[in-house]
Parts: structure tokens; C-alpha cells; sequence
């Protein structure tokens, strides 16, 4: 034992290399791991102090956890012995199938990434952007809800700006799961996405296995009672217009409420924008019949670089308003033990509908589109003014007495853009940009129905005249026509 021994170089820097790696993997590696985690559940109690919605313990289970309790989910154990069966697979292959599904579509929430970055990152995109204004009641509306239901802002697309935007609005009252589509699942993308809460869906996908684990992960997050956004049309709007609702998230979360738990509340949110980034985008999407968006990142990286270049030299000017309106909350348990989701995604809408934002230059779009002759400013003004006027009510969140400047400097950005064209006249639309206008024209038209054709006064019934009197009105009419 006393007894001394040689050892050749290379086979006591191993055994040194198997001590260092054994003591840190037993003693050094938990002790940083248990220091970093104190740190950060001490950072998020701080947080949910000032949170409205505190962050519920179900949005910061470890990733690897929640796919375990996932997968061995009886109703997902159910579907991948089917999805066995039906595909004459075993029931093995099946599972690791679902496993990948799960790991596809379990995020893997920071709070350091959400609040540190990603909502001081949106702050900062947002107001470099546009000028952001809120419904009145906002801030009383998300007060108002029960701490203890499940949130769920259910929002109109108009951009991938959406995302963003809603981030900022919301920080202070809860950190947002989102449902984000292929496009994201790019590298490093995915990884900033998935941190930030985000789970991903595959909206083409028809398989069985796949739509039980995402139904199963929607369900256990509503629960779970996390504060959750859907975009219920499905993708972005290509014209302008608010779609029917797609129903397939909304009646995962129907489905799978208990009315003896919590309670579920939507919140409406109507988005809409003075300039939508994408908006050439998407109207050649819809032009084309199809959503192939032919953006590339080339293009993205050069307008950031021509923004930065502008913001240098002072010539920068930003895109106009972006606003968002909250609507009046819906609690699911007012629909009864069997909620119907058509119903329900049918009266969402209505109340985004009746929420979107009246902005200035979609209003000057549409009035400008419906002008048969060019219009002199101070009109245009007077039109704009006008219809601020009939909607103050409803949607208008600008006050009306400043709608002088507001018109003046609409007319100004439309006129950069090459939409709209001055002459001695007036302005008018550019009639190679009719189908631009008319998708800014279509977010607001809902609020001006076409007034129908009023019918004239009932014409008398013909009757006979003398041949000579006959003659004699054929005459008089001639004459007067004459005249």
C-alpha cells in the first residue's frame, strides 16, 4: 500500500481527466446548475409581483418534462396504438413518431429571453416603426378578468408585425404563447421562437397522431392556465379583409375545457395599421390565387439596411400608426358545458370586427378609391373629417379635431409610396396601385356599408291616348329634349 509506483505521462493525465470530469459532474455542475435555477425562480417571483397574469408553473416546467408527460398521455398512448394499426407499423415506431411531434411542438420558455430581450427587442422594433396607440379600454379590460381563468387573445392577422406588436402590449400583463407556422422553423429562428414560448404547428398536416399531440399540448397549456394568442384566420390577411375564423385551435381548447376547472376567457383583439410592411406581399399573393409570399431574406436584410441608412442621415420617417383595440372579454363557461366552437369563433369575430381600429390612411384610401374625379385637399379633409365623425363611436381612436394634419400627412406617405397622385385638380388614385389601396380600403370598409339604390316614385300604369294626343306628347318631349 506504501509502495511506489510508475506511471507512464499519457495514463496520468487520463485518470486526472476522468477526476476533474467525475467531481464536476457530481459536485460542481449541480451546484452551478442549483445556483443559476435559485437565481432565476427568485427573478421570477420579482416578476409575477409586477405581472398582472403571473407566470403559471405549467409555462416553466423543463422542456424534456413536458414531452415525457405528453407522449405518455392516455389519449396520445390511445392514438399511437391506432396510428399502429392503421398504418401497419409497430407500436414502437409509432411512439417515436409522436415523439417527434411533441418535440416539435413543446417550446422551451425563458423568462430571461421573453422579458430581458425579446419584449425590450419589440419595444424597441415597434416604436422605431410607428407610432402605437391603444383602445381606451385596454389596460381595464385585461384588469377586469379573473387571476385564476385562462387567457386567450383571440387577434386578426394583418402582419407578422402582429406578433411583435402584441408582445410589447402585453408585457406587463403576462408573457404570450403564440401558435407560429413552418415559416419559423428555421435556424436560429426556431430557437429564439421556442424560447420566447412559441409552439409550432404544422397547418397542413392531416395526420391523426399529429393533430391528437398538438390537441393534447393545447389542451394541457389551457389547464394549465396559460395566457395563450391564436390567430383564428389562419394566416395573414391578403386582402385586407377579416376572415372567417379557421376553427381547429378553438375547438381544441373547447373540447378539451372542464367546466368544473378553470374558466376560460377570450379576449378580441382587432389590429390594424396605417402601413402594413408585407402589404405588396400579400396582394400579389392574392392576386396569384395562392400564398407562395415570394419574400427572401436578401430583400428583409436590405430594407433594414435602408432604414438604418436613413435613420443616419435624418431622412428616416416612420410607417404611421399601428393600433390595437381590445374587445369585450367572452368567458367560455357562458356557452354552457358544451360550448359550440363555430358559434364561438363566429361572435369572435364579430367583436373584432366591431373593435378595428379607424386609421387615417385606410379611411383616405377608401374614400379616394371611390372618387369619380380628383378631390381638392381642403374636401378631402372635410370627407375625412366626416367619416372620423360617424365612427367616433365605434372605432375612431384619433380625435377628430386633429384630423386636418392627420389627412395632410396620410396624403403625404401615400403620395411617397406612389399610391395616390396630386395634380392641379386634386388627388386621385394611382391607377396602377388600385389593388394596394383597396387592401388598406377593406380593413375599415365594414364600418360604411353601401348604401343601396333608393327606388324612384312608382311610374304611373301607360294608359291609351288618342292618336292625335299621342302625337302631340311625342312632340312636347322632342322639344323639351331639345331644350
Amino acid at each position: 500500500m506504501t509502495g511506489q509506483i510508475t506511471l507512464p505521462v499519457w495514463l496520468f493525465v487520463l485518470i486526472v481527466l476522468f477526476a476533474a470530469v467525475t467531481f464536476a459532474s457530481h459536485f460542481l455542475f449541480p451546484s452551478v446548475r442549483w445556483f443559476f435555477r435559485r437565481r432565476l425562480e427568485r427573478a421570477v417571483e420579482r416578476l409575477n409581483r409586477r405581472l398582472t397574469r403571473p407566470i403559471e408553473p405549467f409555462k416553466l416546467a423543463r422542456r424534456h418534462d413536458m414531452i415525457q408527460r405528453l407522449v405518455y398521455d392516455p389519449e396520445v398512448t390511445q392514438a399511437i396504438v391506432e396510428h399502429a394499426r392503421r398504418n401497419g407499423v409497430r407500436e414502437d415506431v409509432s411512439f417515436e413518431t409522436a415523439r417527434r411531434y411533441a418535440r416539435e411542438i413543446v417550446p422551451s420558455f425563458s423568462a430571461f429571453a421573453y422579458f430581458g430581450l425579446g419584449t425590450r427587442l419589440a419595444r424597441w422594433l415597434v416604436r422605431a416603426l410607428y407610432g402605437v396607440k391603444t383602445g381606451r379600454r385596454n389596460t381595464e379590460i385585461i384588469e377586469s378578468i379573473d387571476r385564476d381563468a385562462t387567457v386567450i387573445f383571440i387577434m386578426n392577422h394583418r402582419s407578422n408585425m402582429d406578433y411583435v406588436l402584441v408582445t410589447m402590449l402585453a408585457a406587463r400583463a403576462s408573457a404570450l404563447s403564440y401558435a407560429v407556422g413552418e415559416w419559423a422553423r428555421v435556424w436560429p429562428l426556431s430557437r429564439l421562437i421556442r424560447s420566447m414560448g412559441a409552439y409550432f404547428i404544422r397547418r397542413k398536416s392531416r395526420g391523426g397522431l399529429y393533430r391528437k399531440v398538438l390537441a393534447r399540448y393545447v389542451q394541457m397549456a389551457t389547464a394549465g392556465g396559460v395566457t395563450q394568442a391564436i390567430f383564428p384566420e389562419g394566416g395573414l390577411s391578403l386582402d385586407g379583409a377579416l376572415k372567417p375564423p379557421k376553427l381547429g385551435l378553438l375547438a381544441y381548447v373547447t373540447e378539451g375545457w372542464d367546466p368544473e376547472g378553470r374558466d376560460l376567457v377570450f379576449v378580441p383583439v382587432a389590429i390594424n395599421y396605417d402601413r402594413v410592411l408585407e402589404d405588396r406581399i400579400l396582394v400579389s399573393a392574392g392576386e396569384a390565387g395562392n400564398r407562395r409570399f415570394r419574400a427572401r431574406m436578401g430583400v428583409v436584410f436590405l430594407f433594414v439596411l435602408r432604414m438604418i441608412w436613413r435613420r443616419l442621415w435624418g431622412t428616416y420617417r416612420p410607417f404611421g400608426t399601428a393600433a390595437v383595440v381590445f374587445g369585450e372579454p367572452l368567458a367560455l363557461s357562458h356557452y354552457g358545458a358544451q360550448p359550440d366552437p363555430e358559434t364561438l369563433g363566429a361572435e369572435l369575430m364579430r367583436r373584432i370586427q366591431a373593435g378595428m381600429p379607424l386609421l387615417s390612411m385606410p379611411l383616405m384610401a377608401k374614400i379616394l378609391l371611390e372618387a369619380e374625379a380628383p378631390i381638392p385637399e381642403a374636401d378631402l379633409i372635410a370627407r375625412t373629417e366626416a367619416a372620423f365623425r360617424a365612427a367616433e363611436d365605434t372605432a375612431a381612436l384619433e380625435p377628430v379635431e386633429d384630423m386636418g394634419l392627420r389627412a395632410r400627412r396620410a396624403c403625404e406617405r401615400l403620395a411617397r409610396r406612389k399610391l395616390i397622385l396630386h395634380s392641379s385638380e386634386g388627388w386621385a388614385a394611382n391607377p396602377e396601385e388600385l389593388p394596394v389601396l383597396r387592401y388598406y380600403a377593406n380593413s375599415i370598409a365594414h364600418f360604411f356599408p353601401p348604401v343601396p339604390a333608393s327606388p324612384g316614385p312608382a311610374s304611373p300604369e301607360p294608359t291609351a291616348l288618342p292618336k292625335d294626343s299621342a302625337q302631340d306628347a311625342e312632340t312636347s318631349g322632342d322639344a323639351a329634349s331639345a331644350k
